[in-house]
């Protein structure tokens, strides 16, 4: 079965991916961090509990295997919210040591046995031993150690009349995308295989598709794709959150 975890932050929101909201003026929405993936975001580190499964990268949402970076896990459903915490990254500490590992699937199980992370087995492997199952751990959002810019993929299925893109490779969780249409920002709505959809589709785009993608500490970046939607097809973005 399929795991997936639930991260309560501070205050009213329950996704990992909200981000702890805006710092106060004046301030950093980070702070550094001497290992894992990157700096830790703006949340606390939260006790829980982690066991594991036969992990590929794949999952609820619709990454494909990547057999290459299996320090990956499923999430319980609260945290998973719907998809917004795919492709987030979390450093994880248990009895052995800690790992750095990819949101990539959901875990609908989790939340009724008290567990919220189902690491991959290889990532359960270098913070404890596989033998004891089920551990105590902490874990805490971070920036991923991500090379390159954000990507965009059309889903199988995409046209000017139903459109829906993933954006991958960012370095932080994403919480909107939206696209141009007649001189203003129109909201896609995301489902919960992590693909943001038009309904009605994205229509012409004479000159490129302009996108505005918003991460969850508010970071904002756009692009223009050019060449329109074409269906399965990746388009490498020229701008990286922070």
């Amino acid at each position: 079965m399929k795991r997936l975890v639930t991260l309560l932050l501070v205050g009213p929101c329950l996704s990992l991916a909200c981000g702890g909201g805006n710092p106060e003026p004046g301030t950093s929405s980070t702070r550094s961090t001497a290992s894992g993936g990157g700096r830790t975001l703006a949340s606390s580190p939260k006790d829980g509990v982690a066991t594991f499964y036969d992990a590929d990268g794949s999952g609820n949402c619709s990454f494909d295997a990547s057999p290459g970076d299996l320090d990956v896990t499923a999430m319980a459903m609260p945290e998973y919210d719907a998809s917004a915490s795919c492709g987030a990254c979390l450093l994880v500490k248990g009895p052995k040591g800690e790992v750095t590992v990819r949101v990539t699937d959901s875990c609908p199980g989790c939340e009724g046995n008290g567990i919220n992370l189902d690491l991959s087995a290889q990532a359960f492997a270098k913070i404890a031993d596989p033998k004891d199952g089920r551990i105590d751990v902490t874990y805490e959002l971070v920036s991923c150690a991500t090379s390159g810019n954000v990507a965009y993929r059309f889903k199988d299925g995409s046209s000017k009349w139903w459109t829906a893109i993933q954006v991958q490779n960012h370095r932080v969780p994403v919480a909107k995308l939206e696209y141009r249409k007649d001189g203003a920002w129109v909201a896609m709505s995301r489902e919960s295989y992590n693909y943001f959809v038009e309904a009605n589709g994205v229509g012409d785009q004479p000159g490129g598709l302009t996108l505005r993608v918003t991460a969850a500490d508010s970071q904002v970046i756009e692009e223009t794709l050019a060449g329109g939607v074409e269906a399965e097809k990746i388009v490498r973005g020229t701008k990286q959150f922070n």
